[in-house]
């Protein structure tokens, strides 16, 4: 749905975006994660059709960002990290202004409207005056506005900054919905955690280059990372447990937690049957083992380097 070849950018000197390559399928949900200045938003903006690459190549759903740039904003969403708003208009006028932009005829744009509003559950915000919103609201309004026009592809740059923990989790929830409905969705963060729970793939970009690009599974064997698994036993057997544990030589290090004791293989893929099998031999009572799952926050900690233009 989204292809990017070779994309670079630069500002006069500064390369903001420098040989960019991605795909991103149809229906799913990418993460665009990297530090302030890494070249996100100028990405999303060409994508978008805002900005206009210094070089190289981008589609989306098969048109080229360069010569269909009418036809790519009737396929794409594209929502800001800060939604302006217009004094004085009340919510259901504002869906209704954007709806006549894109020449939706009057008579389907109440419908329209409603149906945005239900779906992100502004129905009764409708008569309210949009600078009178929560920030959470203004960002549901922002994504209600981008759906306006039935788009394949959402491009959502920060969806969930500045929000507090409800408003979060509502996005979130939104955003897997649309995910049902077949939306394409390329989202940025800073909230890892965040795209690590409702994202199929991650990109990682930082001073203008792609680092990674793949699945959560890709980037720990990228990583070469140890196994961990988490296992806890009969307080009575915790002891006995940690000293057969250290002799088994595909295990590196067994630290005892307390609650449970993690232990880290050099093979992640025998960790939980080696662990059972050592411990069941042994007379220990076993009351779980879990694998201890890493998160998208380390990964991104030892993938990139802190370095920004």
């Amino acid at each position: 749905m989204i292809e990017i070849t070779n994309l670079t950018k630069c500002y006069g000197q500064l390369q903001a975006l420098v040989d960019l390559n991605l795909n991103i399928g149809q229906g799913d949900i990418f993460g665009f994660i990297g530090p302030n200045g890494a070249g996100k938003t100028t990405t999303m903006r060409i994508l978008a059709t805002l900005l206009k690459p210094t070089s190289g190549k981008a589609f989306v759903d098969g048109k080229n960002v360069l010569k269909q740039g009418k036809d790519i904003r009737r396929v794409v969403g594209y929502m800001p990290d800060f939604m302006g708003v217009y004094d004085d208009l009340k919510v259901f006028e504002y869906l209704e202004f954007f709806a006549a932009a894109f020449d939706i005829p009057s008579k389907q744009r109440k419908s329209i409207v409603e149906g945005v509003l239900e779906l992100t559950d502004l129905q009764g915000k409708k008569s309210a005056a949009v600078d009178s919103l929560s920030r959470g609201m203004q960002q549901r309004l922002g994504l209600a506005r981008v759906l306006i026009h039935d788009p394949k592809v959402l491009i959502l740059d920060e969806p969930a900054s500045g929000l507090d923990p409800r408003a979060r989790i509502e996005i979130r929830e939104l955003l897997r919905e649309l995910k049902k409905m077949g939306k394409t969705i390329m989202i940025s963060s800073h909230i890892l955690s965040e795209l690590e729970e409702i994202c199929d793939f991650i990109g990682i970009i930082e001073q203008g280059r792609l680092v990674f690009s793949g699945t959560m599974d890709e980037i720990w064997r990228k990583m070469g990372t140890h196994s961990k698994v988490h296992v806890t036993v009969v307080p009575e057997h915790r002891e006995k447990a940690i000293e057969l544990l250290n002799t088994v030589p595909e295990i590196v290090e067994v630290s005892d937690q307390g609650s449970h004791i993690v232990v880290d293989f050099s093979d992640g893929q025998v960790a939980g049957s080696v662990v059972a099998k050592i411990l069941v031999n042994g007379n220990v009572d076993i009351v779980s083992i879990e694998p201890a799952k890493m998160k998208l926050d380390d990964a991104f900690l030892q993938l990139t380097k802190g370095m920004v233009h």
